[in-house]
């Protein structure tokens, strides 16, 4: 099954919405903070500030997470070019996640988002916002188009649910009871999809981008364990 198709995080505000049920992800970015800026001040020690900076964030979902990572992006860059006299580039933003979600609860948070970046950093009139639906498993933009990535919380999802050599009976996942052929079908799948990741990626950022993951990993070796560590981690860029 295609989960492009499918997909998507529950949209609104509702109880059952993801913007009322993600503040574990909120909490795991605050903590990934300090990468994120760090790798900004990468590209500003690489001389890569142009004119323009273009940042994708991939996953972006729905609600006030969406454009968290963004706020801290353009704060860092505002910081540099504070510090060193330089003018503020014009900040590109495209938020990307599968066509069923919810962007138009995404783009009713963007007067606060600007009135903020206002606030703090003197931005608003050099930030602009767009969104890009399609899957981060194959190409979404141009060659060498991007400065910065970052994708939160997403990477665990799989673009679709692997082929499986034998019947996983009375599981609709990995289980205790699971064969190993569905183990190693998963793993197969999940191996496909990073890869195609990381190739578009590499096509789309410029030499010597940056990109920043966070995603989920497991404490204990048994892939049937609930247990789940969260990771982040600061990629360089290709060159």
């Amino acid at each position: 099954m295609n989960m492009e198709s499918v997909l998507r995080m529950n949209p609104g505000h509702e109880p059952n919405s993801y913007a009322r049920n993600s503040t574990h992800q909120r909490n795991v970015m605050f903590k990934a903070m300090p990468i994120v800026k760090e790798r900004v001040r990468a590209l500003y020690r690489k001389a890569l500030f142009p004119n323009h900076f273009a940042v994708a964030g991939l996953g972006c979902a729905s609600g006030s997470n969406s454009l968290l990572a963004i706020s801290w992006i353009i704060e860092a860059i505002s910081g540099l070019c504070s510090q060193t006299g330089r003018s503020l580039p014009e900040v590109l933003v495209f938020l990307k996640d599968l066509p069923g979600n919810d962007f138009n609860s995404v783009f009713s948070s963007l007067p606060s988002f600007y009135e903020n970046l206002k606030e703090k950093n003197r931005v608003e009139s050099n930030c602009y916002v767009s969104a890009m639906p399609g899957s981060f498993y194959g190409r979404l933009f141009p060659s060498r188009s991007l400065h910065f990535v970052h994708s939160s919380y997403s990477v665990h999802w799989l673009s679709q649910v692997p082929e499986l050599p034998e019947q996983n009976k009375g599981s609709i996942y990995m289980a205790s009871t699971s064969p190993s052929s569905v183990f190693q079908a998963y793993m197969k799948q999940f191996q496909k999809d990073l890869t195609n990741l990381l190739s578009s990626r590499a096509e789309e950022i410029i030499p010597g981008g940056e990109m920043v993951l966070i995603l989920i990993g497991r404490s204990i070796p048994d892939p049937t364990s609930k247990t789940a560590a969260s990771s982040s981690g600061g990629s360089p860029g290709t060159s």
